[in-house]
């Protein structure tokens, strides 16, 4: 708050300040509470899948767990990449360029057919990454037909992706919102008579949920862009205007800020990935702790990281405005908002470990792991919390490519190569691993909020 008191004092006054940094927060809030219930309903797609599948049998939950683990690192890298939407349009926005918003928009989409086809086919094949990796045999033909029912959906599934980014770089987040909740609802009847066979449809098991997914990724994309062009806001853009074919200097303009932000996503997603793996190279007891206490952690961040897609926006039309003043006003306001949230659950984990363990699990020895690292996951809240909103803050300046570099860095040549050396090598076991985690999560926080520092001086 120091920070953002000594950018504004001289030129505002400091009486008025106070009120700034009230107002700028409320009009965040409003941005971000939406995106952060849209987060949250769509985890709550992954939990009744889980959930449901675990009611099945236990090689059906495997299979679906094997098939989300490399699916998902390819899907982050996707929707990670369409983000560049946001920046893009509120510049846009805010300097009142309203066919050029409209020109994005359509090439947007040729980016999504640019992704989703060679995805396709990549899904379509993961069965060979399985087999190298020494997945039991029993599992692959399950898990196989579990991705080749998700492929269907990669092209919907990224339409809806950019479209949601897209209104969401103009400051329009609720549909979103509406748009999760009604699939988590449909999700729920979807899995149910497809896994088990209901109203003439095949009992297809694990696979049904693929399909299941599939039908919602339809449902979220014909509704949303079906909603895009028929809110009344929207049509001074001219989205749906006929188009001659790519236009190279928007499309390389999205790739240039995306592709970097899709690798640095799924780089983080990849971390997490490892440290699962190595986990269970500990013990069962250590991997089932782990997931709890990782399970929690994510659930939390996605507090700070609604908010930093609400950053993306604030900071980008000001960019559009020409005022870095106001950018590095609502980034820092952004950022502090994002650390406090996490302060707040930081509090909360220290508080009642025992009883956020209990929902998860009764055994003792698995909780007595959990709890220690959920000890350890409230360490880390405030770093999560600082990189996300400044790594947030440096996406709407459309600074993703240094920052890439950083978070390998961080979460790879400082996080994993500390979690290995102390969790593997030196025998700490599941503390040891997580200390690495911390410590590439404190370097990405240090780091980004250096660089918007010096970018918005």
């Amino acid at each position: 708050m120091h920070i953002i008191v000594r950018t504004l004092g001289g030129s505002i006054g400091m009486q008025h300040l106070h009120e700034e940094i009230k107002k700028e927060s409320r009009t965040l809030l409003a941005i971000g509470s939406p995106i952060i219930a849209t987060q949250l309903l769509r985890m709550g797609l992954n939990f009744t899948d889980t959930v449901m599948a675990g009611n099945l049998s236990a090689l059906d939950l495997a299979a679906v767990a094997i098939g989300n683990s490399i699916y998902v690192p390819i899907g982050i890298f996707c929707m990670a990449t369409l983000i560049a939407i946001n920046p893009v349009v509120s510049q846009f926005l805010g300097a009142r360029k309203f066919d050029e918003i409209g020109k994005s928009a359509r090439q947007m989409f040729w980016l999504v057919l640019m992704l989703a086809i060679p995805t396709f086919f990549l899904i379509r094949n993961l069965d060979i990454v399985m087999r190298l990796v020494g997945v039991t045999p029993e599992i692959i033909p399950i898990a196989d037909g579990y991705l080749k029912a998700i492929s269907w959906g990669m092209l919907p599934l990224l339409a809806y992706a950019g479209v949601r980014y897209f209104s969401e770089g103009l400051s329009v987040t609720k549909p979103a919102m509406y748009i999760a909740a009604a699939s988590l609802v449909l999700n729920v009847g979807a899995n149910y008579v497809l896994m088990y066979g209901k109203l003439g449809f095949p009992a297809l098991g694990a696979v049904g949920t693929g399909y299941a997914t599939t039908f919602i990724n339809f449902f979220g994309a014909v509704v949303f862009i079906g909603f895009t062009a028929s809110f009344e806001p929207f049509k001074r853009f001219n989205i749906f205007a006929r188009t001659k074919g790519p236009e190279w200097e928007y499309i390389g303009e999205l790739i240039r800020v995306g592709i970097p932000n899709g690798i640095s996503s799924a780089m983080e997603v990849l971390l997490f990935a490892a440290v699962s793996l190595l986990m269970g190279t500990l013990s069962v007891k250590a991997a089932a702790a782990h997931q709890i206490a990782i399970n929690v952690a994510a659930t939390m961040f996605m507090v700070p990281f609604g908010l930093s897609i609400g950053i993306s926006q604030r900071v980008g039309f000001s960019i559009g405005q020409g005022s870095m003043e106001n950018a590095r006003f609502r980034g820092y306001v952004g950022i502090v908002m994002c650390a406090g949230v996490m302060t707040l659950t930081a509090i909360l984990l220290f508080l009642v470990p025992d009883f956020i363990i209990s929902i998860y699990t009764d055994d003792p020895e698995v909780a007595t792991t959990a709890v220690s690292l959920i000890f350890m996951a409230a360490i880390f809240q405030i770093s999560d919390g600082l990189q996300v909103g400044a790594f947030g803050a440096l996406r709407g300046l459309k600074d993703t490519r240094l920052p890439m570099i950083v978070n390998f860095i961080s979460y790879w040549l400082v996080g994993f190569t500390t979690g290995y050396g102390l969790g593997i090598h030196l025998g700490y076991g599941p503390e040891g691993l997580w200390i690495g985690l911390i410590c590439g999560l404190t370097v990405a926080a240090v780091l980004h909020n250096i660089r918007f520092h010096r970018l918005t001086k």
